[in-house]
């Protein structure tokens, strides 16, 4: 496995999952450059002394990946001066609205039934797949908008784990960053300080047992098979990388040439 390049961390008290991607080795020998792309959990409950660590990034643009449920829930990001907020949904607005509630409200019966088995692995592995297979346009517009002019950038969605999770490697994928490389950076979610914090509106005594945790835990946790399970549905749709990138996001030679100047050292 691939060692990263260690990088300074604040700790935020407000925002989870926060990190810039900086150091991560290319296939080609080169690094990403530190302070131009970072990714985290959603922004809606940033401390004032995180909104003043953000806008010292100078962030040019904040992508959030959340739908309208998502920001319903959590809140809006906290407005950084001068920073471009954008929001692509990487799922629709009702998707899995009645699913989440259940794993918000539902007791142990409700939560053996549609969890257990492999069943919750199962959903996360086929949420993967369909965000690749189906949100090429927004992908491509991400990708875009880095060639461009949108760094330094954040992407997040709620966790900082599953959209955003993929988003980042879209990007990674596209300037040549190893897959080792990226399944490693994908898997850091799952250290305790980045975890998202699970809510549970029950007060019954079982609400937060460890089965009920257990059952739970691989919606909130970052699975290699998940990535896999994105790469994999790349190859099979498109063949390989570069037709991924070419034909189903549009990005051409140059775009990925400017990708390359914009994020790597």
């Amino acid at each position: 496995m691939t060692q990263q390049v260690p990088s300074t961390e604040p700790e935020l008290a407000g925002v989870r999952n926060f990190r810039d991607v900086g150091g991560l080795p290319t296939v080609d020998g080169r690094r990403v450059r530190h302070g131009v792309l970072f990714r985290s959990g959603h922004l809606a409950h940033a401390t004032a002394a995180d909104a003043a660590f953000l806008a010292s990034l100078g962030l040019h643009t904040i992508f959030d990946f959340r739908n309208a449920a998502d920001q319903r829930l959590e809140g809006p990001d906290v407005e950084l001066p001068g920073v471009r907020n954008v929001n692509l949904p990487l799922t629709d607005p009702a998707d899995g609205a009645e699913f989440w509630k259940m794993v918000r409200d539902g007791d142990l019966d409700q939560l053996r039934t549609v969890l257990s088995d492999g069943k919750a692995a199962g959903r996360m592995a086929a949420s993967y797949r369909t965000i690749i297979k189906e949100r090429t346009a927004e992908h491509s517009r991400v990708l875009h908008a880095l060639a461009e002019d949108s760094v330094p950038a954040l992407m997040h969605c709620a966790a900082g784990k599953d959209r955003a999770g993929l988003s980042i490697a879209v990007a990674l994928l596209a300037v040549g960053v190893e897959r080792e490389a990226i399944e490693a950076d994908y898997l850091e979610s799952n250290a305790t300080h980045r975890r998202y914090k699970v809510y549970r509106s029950s007060t019954s005594a079982d609400a937060m047992s460890p089965e009920v945790m257990e059952l739970l835990s691989p919606l909130f946790d970052a699975r290699a098979e998940y990535l896999a399970a994105a790469f994999e549905t790349i190859e099979l749709t498109w063949g390989d990388t570069d037709t991924y990138l070419a034909r189903g996001l549009g990005v051409s030679t140059r775009t990925r040439e400017r990708l390359r100047e914009r994020l790597l050292d």
